[in-house]
């Protein structure tokens, strides 16, 4: 069930009310008993349930993509090359 705002056009109350969305809006002011208007508020965010979100419950296709290149065989090579040319 939602919370509703409204605001009183004769004194300029603000009032909430929790009531289902079904209900008829409230008319009269508990204030002053003047006519009152429903506000249009930002609604609610969302609601997250749950132990929460982690990287691992999305798929990351990255790091499956892109071969991991070996360190070890290029810097070999180079030394190899540098040595041939003296």
């Amino acid at each position: 069930m939602p919370t509703y705002e409204y605001k009183c056009n004769k004194c300029g109350n603000v009032f909430e009310v929790f009531q289902s969305m079904s209900a008829a809006p409230i008319k009269i002011c508990p204030n002053c008993n003047g006519d009152v208007k429903r506000l249009i508020g930002p609604g609610s965010g969302p609601i997250f349930k749950g132990s929460g979100f982690y990287q691992t419950d999305y798929k990351n296709n990255s790091t499956k993509t892109s071969p991991k290149k070996d360190s070890s065989k290029s810097g070999s090579s180079s030394s190899a090359k540098q040595a041939s040319s003296k």
